[in-house]
């Protein structure tokens, strides 16, 4: 979901264009295979090791010096890693092929001994945040090895007016397989399990998305009508798999004391509820001047009356129908990011050589891409649906700078190198930006860079407008729920509002586009994530700025912020830049630059 069009090149139907050979992941590099003597070596390690960590620790910790504190956390690192990699491996496996019975039942039988093994650790936490301020701090004082695991304990610690009774939180991990998870899961099974009937033929929910993109409008339009079709046909489920999540979270929420439904994520974000505020706020005000008033130019570039959401992500009328072949994508991203350091497209390399990317549409396939990091001693792994769209192109860029970021973090180790979701979109739209760059610079004709700024400004007014939208959507049906249960009806209607709000008076909204949140995974498996997107483009916009401005040292100073990883505030972070996200004028800054492609495109018209 994460990339919309950049129309640069058009494919043809899923599966009607020679894209070359799209690699498959290999999966060894973790496990051999399901029954490998390697993974049923370390689910037994794991059981034994989370015991014994238990039977030393347990009701210890506010009593450890520095070196046995120090000694905890590293063996507590390490149960982490091979955990990690167990599951890593298992939902790698399932994701691509989601309908298959026995690669479910995997996932979930190492979900279970995991989640068993892994009870005793519940202590942990709560032991930690027991511990008084002066004393954790002298420790740190006095040892500088555990001194470096302090933001660790710092997130730990935000948890502290929110922590339950030891006997609450056994319960709720122990539960966590039959609760949010459980319905996650059932959620992807379905989604998986769609099938979307178009021009006689039938596709997976990628397959049918990718024809939002077609040039034929009237191919879009049938489409259009049959997502609205079969998602309307599933909409009670869709709508109990949300009912119940969203009320599993109110009552978590209640015991934890916590203000909003969005407070666990910003805590899990690092980052202040107002600089949360602020952003939402500024993106807001800017819908006039940018969707509002893009979509208007599209209208008139379209000789339409009024744009229909089959019309949204099409392409425009003066772009060339094109494809992009795997190896020219490959290229294209490579290039731009060597242009920028060579030690980025030196990270980028073994990611196609070695098996590091699943690029292919299959049925069964989860939809979508992402870039996992898996464990920190191993290394990510990439997941496309590629089918030779601009989008594609971009969505490769954005998923390998993901990967550039996690093997660059990985130094951290395991408990400091995961970032925060709102500082983990920065490499990935950094490398969509390179990417548009480099298309941008090497434009030949007035044409061709109207088009490419055409599909940039989509692509951005899809990451920011769209996704705070999105968290707009999430905020209200969060909230409505805690009115009472939400019918089909009541969850259309608070997703119609907001996208009205944002798309703005060029659109006409057909009957049934108001089932369409009914298919965004984000809503189901990280609630109130997606204003990391917004968040990141904003943050990158500013970070281009600084570059193009001639930055003394900046891709240096770029590196050392990725392999920070997770060791860092956001706050830290961009202090080399001189940005500071707490300033409302920072979101301002990244919002110009989409206003800037806008004024670029209007004066191109007159």
């Amino acid at each position: 979901m994460r990339i919309q069009p950049n129309p640069v090149f058009d494919a043809n139907a899923a599966g009607s264009v020679d894209l070359g050979d799209l690699p498959e992941w290999n999966l060894t590099d973790l496990y051999d295979s399901p029954d490998a003597p390697e993974l049923e070596r370390d689910l037994d390690w794991h059981e034994n090791a989370c015991a014994e960590f238990a039977s030393e620790f347990k009701g210890k910790l506010a009593d450890l010096d520095a070196e046995g504190l120090l000694e905890c956390v590293l063996r507590y690192e390490k149960i982490e890693m091979v955990e990690g990699r167990i599951m890593s491996y298992a939902g790698l496996r399932y994701h691509q092929l989601t309908t298959d019975p026995e690669r479910a039942k995997f996932l979930s039988d190492c979900q279970d001994r995991i989640t068993t093994s892994s009870a005793p650790l519940v202590f942990f936490a709560l032991e930690i945040n027991r511990i008084e301020d002066n004393a954790l701090d002298s420790l740190f004082d006095s040892n500088a090895a555990l001194a470096r695991y302090k933001p660790v304990f710092d997130r730990l610690r935000a948890m502290r007016p929110h922590q339950l009774s030891d006997e609450l939180e056994s319960f709720l991990h122990d539960r966590s397989v039959v609760g949010s998870s459980a319905w996650s899961r059932l959620f992807d099974e379905t989604i998986a399990a769609l099938e979307f009937s178009v021009d006689g033929e039938t596709f997976n929910l990628e397959g049918a998305l990718n024809f939002l993109t077609d040039h034929d409008r009237g191919k879009r339009e049938a489409t259009a009508r049959e997502l609205a079709r079969v998602f309307s046909d599933n909409v009670k489920l869709f709508s109990r798999v949300h009912n119940t999540l969203a009320k599993e979270k109110e009552v978590e929420d209640q015991w934890r004391r916590m203000p909003t439904p969005q407070s666990g994520r910003h805590l899990a974000n690092h980052v202040e509820p107002e600089v949360v505020e602020a952003l939402r706020n500024a993106v807001v005000s800017a819908y006039p001047m940018l969707s509002h008033r893009y979509y208007e130019l599209k209208r008139k570039w379209m000789e339409l009356d009024a744009l229909q959401i089959w019309d949204r992500n099409a392409p425009l009328p003066m772009e060339e129908k094109k494809s992009v072949p795997w190896e020219q994508a490959c290229g294209l991203v490579m290039q731009a990011y060597g242009e920028f350091d060579p030690r980025m497209a030196e990270i980028a390399k073994p990611f196609f050589e070695k098996g590091w990317i699943d690029a292919g549409v299959k049925p069964g396939k989860a939809p979508g891409a992402f870039a996992h990091p898996t464990v920190t001693d191993v290394h990510p792994y990439v997941m496309l649906n590629y089918l030779g769209k601009p989008r594609d192109v971009m969505t490769l860029a954005h998923e390998l700078g993901h990967g550039v970021h996690q093997v660059l973090a990985a130094g951290q180790g395991e408990l400091l190198a995961s970032t925060p979701l709102t500082l983990a979109e920065t490499a990935s739209v950094f490398g969509e930006m390179l990417t548009f760059q480099r298309l941008l610079d090497s434009a030949a004709t007035a044409n061709e860079r109207k088009v490419l700024l055409a599909g940039k400004v989509e692509d951005m007014i899809n990451t920011v407008v769209r996704q705070i939208a999105f968290y707009d959507f999430e905020c209200r049906l969060h909230e409505a729920r805690r009115q009472g249960e939400l019918t089909p009806d009541d969850i259309n209607a608070i997703w119609m509002s907001v996208q009205s709000d944002s798309l703005g008076p060029a659109f006409e909204f057909m009957e049934g586009y108001e089932t369409f949140w009914a298919y965004v995974p984000h809503f189901i498996h990280a609630p109130f994530y997606v204003y990391a997107y917004a968040f990141g483009d904003g943050l990158v916009n500013a970070l281009y700025a600084v570059y193009r401005e001639g930055d003394s040292g900046f891709q240096q100073k770029y590196f050392e912020m990725l392999e920070a990883g997770g060791s860092k505030h956001h706050r830290e972070l961009l202090a080399p830049f001189g940005l500071d996200a707490s300033d409302p004028k920072f979101w301002d800054k990244g919002l110009s630059m989409i206003s800037g492609f806008i004024d670029e495109l209007e004066a191109m018209e007159t």
